[in-house]
């Protein structure tokens, strides 16, 4: 019997990246097999989050398993932003189960050159 190599179930949390550049934290997360309408983004008090829920797939009556590895279920992710962003031009696209979160810095949090003058 193979059923004793199974995963045990657990939380279902998908993979991040979180990056920047100079004007923008960027949030990428895997969400194969959902879609846009089962996915909630929020920011509140520099903290973006990210939550929503992979429904299970319906099974069928007289359907054996054998194996049961891809997993389901609610889950949220929240991440802190260390600036002062700009909350009304959050850009957030869904496509290919893959949610891309661009979040701009707000203009106080970006970093300015000063020029030094010669005495």
């Amino acid at each position: 019997d193979d059923g004793e190599n199974l995963p045990t179930m657990r939380e279902w949390v998908p993979s991040l990246d979180f990056s920047e550049t100079a004007d923008t934290y960027m949030v990428r997360i895997e969400m194969p097999g959902m879609e846009p309408k089962d996915v909630q983004v929020t920011l509140q008090d520099n903290v973006l989050t990210v939550k929503g829920e992979k429904k299970q797939e319906i099974k069928q009556k007289d359907e054996r398993f054998y194996r049961v590895e891809r997993s389901h279920g609610m889950f949220s992710r929240s991440l802190r932003l260390l600036v002062p962003v700009d909350g009304a031009k959050v850009n957030a696209v869904f496509k290919n189960g893959l949610l891309t979160v661009m979040v701009p810095k707000a203009p106080e949090a970006k970093a300015s050159n000063i020029p030094i003058k010669i005495a």
